[in-house]
């Protein structure tokens, strides 16, 4: 029973999640703190199980969610990370020299 209701609210949580994920407009990114903000009741670690827990063809702009830094994180399949920078680069995002994002400039603040 314990493990049901367990399932159940990390369901929730990723329901929360991909809503806030959603809603960033193309060319824009946020971190995954700023989604865990949003979403609540969970850290911006929860925010990226939810990100890799998502199929390539989910419909949530998962490559919108990038870290604090401005970088994009590497993924576990060793290839995400660049597919994550095309996409991005394609709606319109530019990366440093050093593979960074100016925050400043396409963070979008909801």
């Amino acid at each position: 029973m314990a493990e049901a209701m367990k399932a159940d609210s990390s369901k929730s949580m990723y329901r929360r999640i991909y809503d806030v994920v959603r809603r960033i407009p193309p060319g824009k990114v946020m971190t995954y703190g700023q989604v865990a903000k949003l979403a609540g009741g969970c850290s911006a670690r929860n925010v990226g199980y939810a990100m890799a827990a998502l199929p390539f063809d989910s419909g949530v702009p998962w490559q919108r969610v990038i870290n604090a830094k401005g970088e994009v994180s590497p993924r576990v399949d060793g290839r995400g990370h660049l597919i994550q920078r095309q996409v991005l680069e394609a709606e319109g995002v530019v990366f440093n020299e050093k593979g960074k994002v100016d925050l400043e400039l396409y963070r979008w603040n909801k």
